[in-house]
């Protein structure tokens, strides 16, 4: 069976984070990251996806969630991911739809 990765909405995703184990990708840049994220993400940059998915994804068979800025990079991010094995990919699209709260990562200085 080919596995497919699963679009989502911001809610659907959202109730996922609340009552699962699960892992949030953001997958667009550094600067992107620290000027907003979701609580919780971790950074992997599409570009890097298949040089480093087996860094920060623990197994085959977690659960991902997957997130851009407009939702093109998070679907090329979760094609990639599926066609490497992972299981349960969940691509929910940009953070410009998401109306839940975003943090900052303080540059320090």
């Amino acid at each position: 069976m080919h596995n497919a990765h699963v679009r989502i909405s911001p809610s659907e995703a959202y109730e996922m984070m609340r009552v699962g184990d699960v892992l949030i990708l953001d997958v667009r840049s550094q600067d992107e990251f620290n000027d907003g994220h979701i609580y919780g993400a971790v950074l992997l940059p599409e570009d890097e996806i298949r040089e480093r998915a087996f860094d920060v994804i623990i197994s085959k068979s977690q659960t991902v969630l997957l997130y851009c800025r407009s939702g093109r990079r998070s679907d090329n991010a979760a094609r990639a991911l599926s066609e490497m094995g992972f299981l349960y990919v969940f691509d929910f699209g940009g953070i410009l739809d998401w109306p839940y709260e975003v943090i900052t990562t303080d540059g320090g200085g």
